[in-house]
């Protein structure tokens, strides 16, 4: 009687087992590969919105602009005096100088007086 019983416990912890493998795994998955990604899509969505007129920027093929016209979907960019060029708005990787120049300035400032 005692064989039987302990044949009917084994199953059951073998499907405890077998739960807690999969929720484990999913758990893996989603911290180290969906959430990150979904960070650096956020990321991008409010680089994409802080891109206005006049702003210095560099494309993914490398090219160097300021932005003059700002569509949903494209953006005009002026690469020299007189030459623009429209490029598709996700080309745009990054600025090309700091957002916050004038705090840049005065901490340049503040260092030379120091000397």
């Amino acid at each position: 009687m005692q064989a039987a019983q302990a044949g009917q416990e084994a199953p059951k912890s073998n499907i405890w087992m077998n739960v807690i493998f999969w929720v484990l795994l999913i758990a893996v998955i989603y911290f180290f590969m969906i959430r990150p990604a979904s960070k650096r899509n956020k990321e991008a969505q409010k680089f994409k919105e802080s891109l206005k007129k006049g702003s210095k920027v560099i494309t993914a093929g490398g090219v160097y602009g300021i932005i003059d016209e700002i569509s949903d979907t494209y953006v005009l960019l002026e690469i020299a005096n007189g030459v623009k060029i429209k490029i598709d708005k996700n080309s745009i990787v990054s600025f090309t100088e700091p957002q916050n120049q004038s705090n840049d300035d005065k901490s340049s400032n503040d260092s030379s007086e120091k000397k």
